[in-house]
């Protein structure tokens, strides 16, 4: 009964960290300047307001739909949410791409393994992958970031492709690190990023490794 009641304690506290997550995005994406819509995220190949369609995909899209676009993209995941994030990208105003966050901000959407806690990866990380490549100062609440640092482990590194082989995270704004090697500093949602397979602009972490976790100025 004790577990019981600790797993539906935590459950309740993640999905009022998604909540609230999506709330200040939604808040945040009302406030940009319509130009800086167009600049380009962390997310290869996407700008801010693809990314901001991606994160809502999961309310809008129904089962049937999901599976249909899925079908057109001959299984391929990736294929599919590029195809859908463009498209939707491209149909709705980034007033309604807002919208959609606030509106959903209790929606109990999850990615198909991980549950709530990836639920929160996913907003957390995707908030991060704009407001990061577009110089934005928002600081990640402590309390998720937590959340979501405690899920960092080997098979979550291998789902996202994250290198970090040979490398220690060590935060300099948390006493949190992970991994062995040779250390590489930064804020914990910089490293956040880097557990999630991102390369962040120059200039961010610290530590003779860091140039692997850095994109070059160019990149697309």
């Amino acid at each position: 009964m004790e577990k019981a009641t600790a797993r539906k304690g935590n459950s309740t506290e993640v999905r009022a960290a998604i909540a609230a997550e999506r709330r200040e995005l939604a808040d945040l994406f009302d406030a940009l300047p319509s130009a800086r819509w167009n600049e380009r995220s962390l997310c290869a190949g996407w700008r801010a307001r693809e990314v901001a369609a991606h994160m809502s995909m999961g309310f809008r899209l129904s089962l049937p739909a999901t599976l249909g676009a899925l079908a057109r993209a001959r299984g391929n995941l990736h294929r599919m949410t590029d195809r859908v994030a463009r498209r939707d990208a491209a149909a709705h105003s980034t007033t309604a791409l807002a919208a959609f966050l606030r509106e959903n901000a209790d929606h109990p959407w999850t990615p198909p393994v991980g549950g709530f806690a990836a639920a929160l990866g996913h907003d957390v990380v995707h908030g991060l992958d704009i407001t990061v490549a577009l110089g934005l100062d928002r600081r990640v609440p402590e309390d998720r970031l937590r959340i979501l640092l405690d899920q960092v482990r080997p098979s979550s590194l291998r789902f996202f492709g994250a290198g970090l082989d040979g490398v220690r995270l060590c935060a300099e704004d948390l006493d949190w690190s992970y991994g062995a090697g040779t250390p590489v500093f930064g804020s914990a949602q910089d490293l956040l990023l880097l557990a999630y397979g991102r390369r962040l602009p120059g200039g961010r972490l610290r530590g003779e490794p860091s140039g692997r976790f850095t994109r070059p100025a160019d990149e697309t």
